[in-house]
């Protein structure tokens, strides 16, 4: 048995001079500052972000739904819409993800959209994935393509006015469903995506989306969801992320089950988790993120809102294509966002008077971008 007469002597002879951190820092502190303050400018106190970063095929079917052609006009006008909104949308919305086709279109009135959106003091993001791709060995599985070339990528973006990135990577839950393979391969390659665009000074959104599909109960899905974010931030922290300059991405379920499984996972450093809607209606998503704000659990991150669907649809029903729509439209868009930006903080108080396109469920089977 060592007996140690005198503990401060023992330390000042025999504690070894090393620090505790990894041996190779990948960021410098400037870096590192900046990338903390984009990601707390997006989620600021009631700030989400708007997702408008569907593919070209995916906003075909926006449009098909209203019977308006998938042309580059037509998606650049509705863009426009969302985009030239009064200045006020700032209060409610801090971050804004492009698809690469929107970067370089311009406003009506000839402005490049990066350029509107910051004008607002909102910041401007880029989705940079590649889409999913079958993970052989799996019961259709996938994991996300995109790494090659990413850094080049990023580097680019960043010239051209962006400020973060989003990558979406795709889990399901199966009798079979999520393996050890696909939970790993998608952790791991989050972790390399995170760690290329930290490098190219963009703040990445990391997005392990478990979908809603099957006939799973509560209990599966949070046990799923926890043991996903385990993995997620285990391979965050082996590549040597920085937490504080990162935001989550994740599903939401029922406000109890999601914030306890949030509080087993994600580590206090990181400064916002901003939920997918996940096909749930405007008004759900809404209602769902409010009531996630008013559980009686200790709430470390800001909990805000990543919606796409969920903040477009009723624009959307609204505009119809028509030009002497579009101020109707753009009202319906900053009504929904400063109710998600209520709901960012639990204030959101409904009057039961959500219309038919806020209220309709805009669930799709396997989504994808």
């Amino acid at each position: 048995m060592l007996i140690i007469p005198d503990l401060q002597e023992y330390r000042s002879t025999n504690t070894p001079t090393y620090k505790m951190t990894h041996q190779f820092p990948s960021l410098s502190p400037e870096q590192k500052e900046e990338l903390a303050t984009i990601a707390q400018r997006i989620v600021a106190p009631g700030k989400g972000i708007l997702a408008a970063d569907e593919s070209v095929g995916t906003m075909g079917k926006r449009l098909q739904n209203i019977n308006v052609e998938n042309t580059e006009e037509n998606r650049r006008c509705f863009r426009d819409l969302l985009f030239s909104v009064d200045p006020t949308i700032a209060e409610s919305v801090g971050g804004v993800i492009f698809f690469h086709e929107t970067l370089y279109q311009k406003s009506d009135k000839g402005i490049l959209f990066p350029q509107v959106v910051k004008e607002k003091g909102i910041v401007v993001g880029i989705k940079v994935d590649k889409g999913t791709a079958a993970l052989n060995g799996t019961d259709g599985e996938t994991t996300t393509q995109g790494l090659d070339g990413l850094s080049e990528r990023c580097s680019q973006y960043k010239k051209d006015g962006c400020n973060f990135a989003k990558w979406r990577c795709v889990l399901k839950i199966s009798d079979s469903c999520p393996s050890a393979l696909a939970i790993a391969e998608n952790a791991n390659v989050l972790a390399r995506y995170a760690s290329i665009c930290q490098q190219n000074g963009l703040v990445p959104i990391v997005e392990p989306e478990i979908l809603p599909d099957g006939e799973h109960d509560l209990q599966r899905c949070q046990y799923v969801t926890e043991k996903v974010l385990a993995a997620v931030y285990k391979a965050l922290s082996d590549h040597h992320v920085y937490l504080e300059g990162t935001l989550l991405k994740p599903n939401m379920e029922v406000a109890m089950a999601t914030v306890t499984a949030l509080r087993r996972t994600v580590p206090v450093s990181v400064p916002g988790i901003c939920f997918l809607s996940g096909g749930q209606s405007e008004e759900e998503a809404s209602l769902n993120l409010n009531a996630i704000n008013q559980t009686p659990l200790a709430r470390p991150w800001r909990l805000t809102f990543s919606y796409g669907r969920a903040l477009q649809a009723s624009a959307l029903a609204v505009w119809q294509g028509q030009a002497g729509k579009r101020e109707a439209a753009q009202e319906a868009f900053c009504s929904r966002a400063k109710i998600n930006g209520l709901a960012s903080k639990g204030e959101y108080k409904p009057t039961g008077e959500a219309d038919q396109a806020a209220t309709q469920s805009l669930y799709t089977a396997s989504y994808v971008y």
